[in-house]
């Protein structure tokens, strides 16, 4: 395969943009794809590919070439994948056979599936043994999953129009019935059924975690970390556009996309509310017939996804996540109205960020709350992103 050394060098760049100055891997992505508007298809796909791979593997690929040098970390990449390695002064005293050497050679686990020694540790100690199977699992690239606008179409009917827009999907499964995964991946994002609001890209994961609050027609629900709203968007086609669903988060931003997402999608019922103070909360208490709790967590379930959240993320900062996750669930369920219903999730397979938050709600709030069910999605298993969901009802 012929490569051209200006490409090569702009995913370089955008490498140090991700492990130099911490920026996020899919916005350096977008950004870039942006910027070069000249750049064909089979060039996009190589940048994006490439940027995703280096980030997941960057541990190992560091240790084949003993070097932190970004130009012979692609150059491992490029010898990994079974390519020759074209003569550039940059990649010149990379030496083929001491990485081919060291890839028969790994010293532990943690190289070898390119994790943090403190993430091999916690997970080993959370999950057991079988954490390996976990982590070999997130080492794979997330397949792209459509849930279908049910405000606007049906799935048999998307899968129709995908066809004629040049993109190939196929359905899930009965308890997904609205999910739809592509056979190749392409950028949806461009495409008329996208612009028209039929589908909006959700994981099957997270597609999930909705239809676990039973939401109706009329409902007047608080989705109380809605972020850009994918979950606040699923209720409101659940709930066919009718009731009241109020979208809280901390960054406007988010709100501002949200809004753009619900416009596009058709949806009428939402009303964003940003949390500048407690009060915002605390004058909800009692109010909605269902709350979703989709808290702040490590993201370790959507590694395949967020393959650079591994490299930002510390023991620190689950500590500190642990904290925040268990005020928000303990200060903001009494929205719930007695008789109505709580979802607590996240996108971790952490216990400490999940069973164990629950329990410890119940062991202090049980007079006033019982848990009705709990789902853990594990990537092994299902195929899906890692998520954690937990049904409560107020007594």
């Amino acid at each position: 395969m012929k490569i051209h050394k200006h490409l090569v060098g702009t995913i370089i760049d955008a490498l140090d943009e991700v492990f130099e100055q911490g920026q996020y891997a899919d916005k350096v992505i977008q950004r870039n794809l942006k910027a070069q508007k000249q750049w064909g298809s089979r060039d996009r796909r190589f940048f994006a590919e490439s940027i995703y791979e280096i980030v997941r593997w960057e541990r190992l690929l560091a240790y084949l070439v003993d070097d932190n040098d970004f130009w012979k970390i692609w150059a491992a990449y490029w010898i990994r994948q079974g390519n020759e390695l074209p003569d550039w002064d940059e990649v010149a005293d990379v030496d083929v056979k001491q990485v081919q050497a060291r890839l028969k050679d790994i010293p532990s686990f943690a190289i070898a599936q390119s994790i943090p020694d403190w993430m091999a540790a916690r997970l080993e100690k959370e999950l057991g043994p079988e954490y390996k199977e976990t982590v070999r699992a997130l080492n794979q690239p997330a397949e792209v999953f459509l849930r279908t606008n049910t405000l606007k179409t049906t799935p048999d009917a998307l899968l129709k129009t995908l066809t004629e827009a040049g993109i190939s999907a196929t359905k899930v499964s009965a308890d997904l019935p609205h999910a739809l995964k592509l056979t190749e991946r392409k950028n949806v994002f461009i495409t008329q059924p996208f612009k028209d609001g039929l589908f909006e890209v959700q994981d099957a994961a997270s597609q999930m975690i909705a239809p676990l609050l039973d939401v109706q027609p009329g409902h007047r629900v608080v989705d109380a970390c809605a972020g850009a709203g994918g979950k606040s968007l699923h209720m409101a086609s659940l709930m066919q556009n009718k009731g009241k669903i109020i979208s809280l988060d901390i960054h406007e931003w988010k709100l501002q996309e949200l809004k753009v997402r619900a416009r596009r999608d058709g949806v009428d019922v939402i009303e964003t509310r940003l949390i500048d103070t407690t009060k915002v909360i605390k004058r909800m208490y009692d109010s909605a017939d269902r709350v979703l709790l989709d808290v702040p967590c490590s993201g370790i379930g959507v590694l395949r996804r967020n393959p650079d959240t591994k490299w930002k993320l510390s023991d620190e900062e689950i500590d500190r996540l642990h904290v925040l996750q268990y005020e928000i669930l303990t200060s903001y369920a009494p929205m719930t109205k007695k008789g109505g219903k709580l979802v607590y999730a996240t996108c971790s397979l952490l216990p400490s960020e999940n069973e164990k938050q629950v329990e410890r709600f119940l062991a202090e709030h049980g007079d006033n709350w019982t848990l009705i069910k709990q789902m853990h999605l594990r990537p092994e298993v299902e195929g899906y992103d890692g998520f954690y969901a937990a049904l409560l009802q107020r007594k």
